[in-house]
């Protein structure tokens, strides 16, 4: 099994960031990687599609409100892994009430290539998708 962790420290509070990701069909609202969701399941599966037109199918298998994570499944996608399970979390910073850090995490067996590979897949996927809700807090 492969993994791969990417974080940031953003502009916002922790409440401010999680108020912003929090929603497990909130992806559209940060991520231009993700122009699309729908809400399946009574949420608790989303439906994603990605500017190629590609749908992603994933599952929310965790959520902790007060803790601000959920942890969810990949169970459709045009990705070469297969068992992806991935956490995002948001923490507050040590004696800093205006930052957070954002930890996007990912564990998965890679189907066709490398670990090294699909690490490195995931990796840029959560550090665009970091970028891009740095400048989403930043408007």
């Amino acid at each position: 099994m492969a993994s791969t962790s990417v974080s940031r420290v953003l502009p916002a509070s922790p409440q401010q960031v999680w108020d912003l990701v929090g929603g497990f069909d909130a992806l559209p609202d940060w991520l231009p990687y993700i122009p699309e969701s729908t809400a399946l399941e009574g949420g608790r599966v989303r439906r994603l599609t990605n500017p190629d037109g590609d749908v992603i199918v994933e599952r929310l298998v965790g959520f902790d409100e007060a803790g601000r994570n959920y942890t969810y499944a990949i169970l459709q996608a045009p990705f070469p892994v297969t068992g992806y399970l991935s956490t995002l979390r948001v923490h507050a910073v040590a004696g800093r009430d205006d930052l957070a850090e954002v930890q996007w995490s990912g564990r998965f067996t890679p189907d066709g290539v490398s670990d090294a590979e699909a690490e490195e897949l995931f990796a840029g996927i959560y550090r665009d998708g970091l970028a891009a809700l740095h400048r989403a807090l930043s408007v």
